[in-house]
């Protein structure tokens, strides 16, 4: 129905969406890495020239690769607070995604358990209207009440996971 195929769409919306945003922010932390390993290699090779020079350039070389260094370890912090606070929990995505998938399909067979369960009442009415009338409303009561507690229940799901989205995309 409409309700279901709007949460499929969400969830398929997030899925696109959260995955190029992770392989972005996974791609600018390995790159923001790399640009620390160089500038790291910079700072060894100024201490390496410094060595050789006379004692103020040695000591004006060694000041500036020391503060150098310490924008690297800027640059680190900024690399694991982005692995940590960004990158994991998108990737943590792909998983919540599939969960979300498989309730999707378990309220559809509910419903669709539900729907069989009513036409093989109707079809027992038409032929025989006894005993197996009130078996067949009893199973289809059960379907009925299956598929709407797995309704209720994907709804609680999805409204949990909307939640969540907002709150991680903040």
């Amino acid at each position: 129905d409409n309700q279901t195929r709007q949460i499929q769409d969400a969830v398929s919306n997030v899925e696109k969406h959260f995955g190029e945003l992770c392989q972005i922010f996974a791609g600018y932390v390995r790159k923001t890495a790399r640009l620390r390993d160089k500038a790291d290699l910079l700072v060894n090779e100024i201490y390496a020239y410094a060595a050789t020079e006379t004692p103020n350039l040695k000591v004006g070389l060694k000041n500036f690769a020391d503060e150098f260094s310490r924008l690297q370890d800027y640059r680190q912090a900024e690399v694991d607070r982005l692995e940590a606070k960004v990158v994991e929990p998108l990737k943590s995505y792909g998983t919540i995604v599939k969960l979300k998938r498989d309730d999707l399909k378990a309220t559809l067979t509910a419903k669709n358990r539900e729907a069989k369960q009513l036409s093989q009442l109707e079809k027992t009415r038409q032929r025989n209207p006894s005993d197996r009338h009130i078996i067949a409303e009893s199973e289809l009561q059960r379907a009925s009440l299956d598929a709407t507690r797995t309704t209720r229940q994907l709804e609680e799901t999805i409204d949990n996971f909307e939640k969540q989205k907002i709150k991680d995309i903040k």
